[in-house]
């Protein structure tokens, strides 16, 4: 059976809706306070078109993030081609792209966790990096669970956290990035490069 495709209207519809929903979020200095009716209204749409489309606001969020993914599936995709650094430089590189995408869309993550989105046992995203940074941490000398491991680093990216340290805790993006460098070649011992 062929796929039907999508009406232009339709398109157009949720183009608008993903664009205002990405920018309410970016914009707020509270994520929870972004509405159904918020988004609707910044999309020219009404709220019922935002219910059909998306279902909810879990799956509104998780449209907007999936909008979001492909730069970041981008510095993964150069990290594990990237045959000249080590496993050890890896693990690293594949933290601070996480961290970056974290950093730059904060709001709209913790949105996501506020909903469920990002715990570990529900959303698909949270299987993919997690898989991904096991994989790396396999191939570090010394590092004896590499399951656990993966889950542990991942919790230092974690978007409440990182919104948490910039946004209250006035740490600059950079100052971050370099803590979570020091943090790793801690956890991963300086000598396994």
């Amino acid at each position: 059976m062929a796929q039907r495709t999508e009406r232009a209207d339709a398109l157009r519809n949720r183009e608008a809706v993903l664009a205002a929903a990405d920018a309410l979020f970016a914009a707020s200095s509270s994520p929870r306070s972004v509405s159904m009716d918020d988004i609707a209204t910044a999309a020219g749409v009404g709220k019922g078109t935002l219910f059909r489309r998306f279902g909810d606001r879990a799956g509104l969020i998780g449209a907007v993030i999936a909008s979001r993914l492909e730069p970041l599936q981008q510095a993964v995709r150069e990290v594990q081609d990237g045959a000249e650094h080590s496993p050890r430089q890896q693990v690293l590189d594949l933290l601070d792209a996480s961290l970056r995408f974290k950093i730059e869309n904060r709001n709209l993550m913790t949105a996501a966790e506020d909903v469920g989105l990002s715990s570990p046992y529900q959303a698909e995203h949270y299987g993919w990096w997690h898989g991904t940074l096991r994989a790396s941490l396999d191939q570090v000398p010394g590092v004896h669970d590499a399951d656990f491991a993966a889950h542990a680093l991942l919790a230092t990216v974690r978007a409440d956290l990182v919104a948490h340290l910039i946004d209250d805790g006035k740490m600059t993006p950079d100052g971050l990035r370099a803590s979570l460098a020091a943090y790793v070649d801690s956890v991963l011992g300086a000598g396994s490069a």
